[in-house]
């Protein structure tokens, strides 16, 4: 598909999530019709004029009613955990759907998909390496976390898939995604954490992150450009933890933590909570999984994106300011 113009409806699977609502509302702004595929009722996207279409991606039948006629796919439908017992859960959404998504589009002669994947598939290391597309899925790290092991698998079958059944696919690979809007605090839980004070220590690794908004300028962009069988990995600044929370703290005017321990010690003291907190039936404010996740460093340069999806960031403080809003505003009412 090339050139700028769109000859039908696009159909946006996990429409109601985070980066789905902003991608939704820039698409139809941008005039393309979108049949939003939800297993919930959404008045906001209705109210935006989307055609929402309720079902679910791994069902045939679903697809078959929201897929005639449309010109690409966007599949964002995925779950967020760091729950080891969610791993079954996110395996067969993330891999399952995906499958029921590709075969669908094949019957009915829908050829480009816009895959949703992370950043994380990529863009992960032990030291302070900036990596880029060409290091392929860094399964010795990330495949030790369920979410992102998910994540690529999802890929490794989208492409193989794509191949086989003639589909154009393209996989973005977004970092943390904050800014506003985020209702299921699917991403921006760690800042939600941070401005209750619950994060007793700094890891030592790096985090990056990119507003959805800009985001999901860059999916929609995908709708015309870039190349299918390649990855493109949206991201912002890259900044160590320390670093991250310190911008935070001056935003929020939150004091952020201050205590630094050695990694090993990090992850037992985060065991330990955990276990106190489950013992107690609640949720721990810190597990294991995140820790161990935050001693990685997951830096990355996003220049092909910016080369052939046309990608750019607004001011990363601003994204930080406009988080805590929104969350302070969740918190208010």
């Amino acid at each position: 598909m090339s050139g700028a113009s769109v000859s039908g409806p696009v159909v946006v699977t996990g429409a109601t999530g985070f980066l789905g609502e902003h991608l939704c509302a820039e698409l139809l702004r941008r005039g393309v019709a979108v049949r939003a595929l939800a297993r919930t009722r959404s008045d906001y996207l209705a109210d935006l004029g989307a055609e929402v279409v309720r079902g679910d991606v791994r069902s045939a039948a679903d697809l078959d009613r929201v897929l005639p006629g449309a010109v690409a796919v966007f599949h964002l439908a995925g779950m967020v955990s760091r729950e080891p017992d969610d791993a079954t859960r996110m395996m067969r959404l993330h891999v399952d759907g995906t499958r029921a998504v590709c075969e669908a589009m094949a019957r009915h002669g829908v050829k480009r998909m816009i895959l949703a994947s992370t950043s994380g598939t990529i863009a992960v290391s032990e030291d302070e390496a900036i990596l880029d597309e060409r290091e392929g899925p860094q399964e010795s790290i990330a495949a030790k976390w369920p979410y992102y092991a998910s994540k690529i698998y999802q890929e490794r079958l989208a492409f193989d898939l794509g191949k086989r059944l003639g589909l154009d696919v393209i996989s973005l690979n977004p970092s943390l995604l904050l800014g506003p809007g985020d209702r299921r605090l699917s991403s921006t839980g760690d800042v939600l954490k941070f401005l209750r004070r619950q994060i007793p220590s700094i890891p030592k690794g790096g985090v990056n992150f990119v507003d959805a908004r800009d985001a999901a300028i860059a999916f929609a962009n995908a709708l015309t450009a870039g190349t299918p069988g390649e990855r493109y990995l949206l991201g912002g600044p890259n900044w160590t933890t320390e670093e991250f929370f310190g911008r935070l703290a001056r935003v929020s005017k939150v004091r952020g933590p201050w205590l630094k321990l050695p990694g090993k010690l990090q992850t037992w003291g985060a065991a330990a909570m955990e276990e106190v907190y489950r013992w107690r039936g609640k949720a721990p404010p810190v597990d294991r999984i995140s820790v161990a996740m935050a001693e990685h460093y997951w830096w990355f340069d996003s220049a092909k994106a910016e080369r052939e999806l046309g990608f750019t960031t607004r001011d990363p403080q601003l994204t930080l300011a406009e988080t805590v809003k929104y969350l302070r505003q969740g918190l208010d009412s």
